[in-house]
C-alpha cells in the first residue's frame, strides 16, 4: 500500500518550529547591542577622562552622588549602558552611574600582584628571560598600549612629571584593566 503524497502547507507547518528555534538561537547577540546604546561591547574597560567626576548611584543628575573622583585616568569597567550614561565598577567593586563625556577609551590598569612578596617584574620584551625595567608595586596605576592575550606592553610613572617613567612588559594576568586572553593594541 502506497503513502498518500504530503502536503506542501503541512510539511512547511512542521519546519517552522525549528525555524523559529534557530532564529531565536541566532538572535540575541544582536537584539543586546540594539539594547546597547553604543553599540560598543559590554563589559569593557575605559578610563576617567576629567577631574573631579561624580559617581552617581543612578543613570541621571537627579540620582545622589556615591562618591567622587578626583583624579583622571582611573580606570573602569562599564557594565552596563542606559542613554549617554554608563554604570561602571571600579577595581575595589564599587559601583556606580557616570555620564557617557566623562570617560575616554584609553586603557590604564592596576597591577595586582600574586607573588609573596607582593612586586611585579616589568621586563624589556615579551620574555620571561627578559631583562628587568622596573619592580613594580601592588596597586600602582599603569597606562596599558598594548596587549596580545598573555602579555602588555605598559608604562608606569607619570609623564606628566618629572619623575621616570619605565616602559615594558608584564603578564596580562598581573593587570586590572584588561580581560584574560583580551588582545588590543
Amino acid at each position: 500500500m502506497s503513502r498518500p503524497i504530503a502536503n506542501p502547507l503541512t510539511s512547511l507547518f512542521r519546519l517552522l518550529p525549528w525555524l523559529a528555534l534557530l532564529v531565536a538561537l541566532l538572535t540575541p547577540p544582536a537584539l543586546a547591542q540594539a539594547n546597547n546604546p553604543s553599540g560598543l561591547p559590554l563589559p569593557r574597560f575605559v578610563t576617567t577622562r576629567s577631574e573631579p567626576i561624580n559617581v552617581r548611584v543612578g543613570p541621571g543628575q537627579k540620582y545622589d552622588i556615591a562618591w567622587t573622583y578626583l583624579k583622571s585616568g582611573i580606570p573602569v569597567e562599564i557594565l552596563q549602558e542606559f542613554d549617554t550614561w554608563r554604570k561602571i565598577r571600579d577595581m575595589d567593586g564599587s559601583e556606580g552611574w557616570i555620564h557617557q563625556n566623562l570617560l575616554a577609551g584609553t586603557r590604564s590598569g592596576y597591577v595586582t600582584p600574586i607573588v609573596a612578596n607582593g612586586e611585579i617584574a616589568l621586563l624589556s620584551n615579551r620574555s620571561d628571560d627578559a631583562s628587568l625595567r622596573a619592580r613594580l608595586g601592588p596597586g600602582l596605576k599603569v597606562t596599558i598600549k598594548e596587549c596580545d592575550g598573555t602579555w602588555c606592553e605598559v608604562s608606569a610613572g607619570d609623564p606628566n612629571q618629572r619623575s621616570t617613567t619605565y616602559s615594558g612588559y608584564m603578564h596580562q594576568d598581573e593587570l586590572w584593566g584588561v580581560y584574560p586572553d583580551e588582545v588590543f593594541d
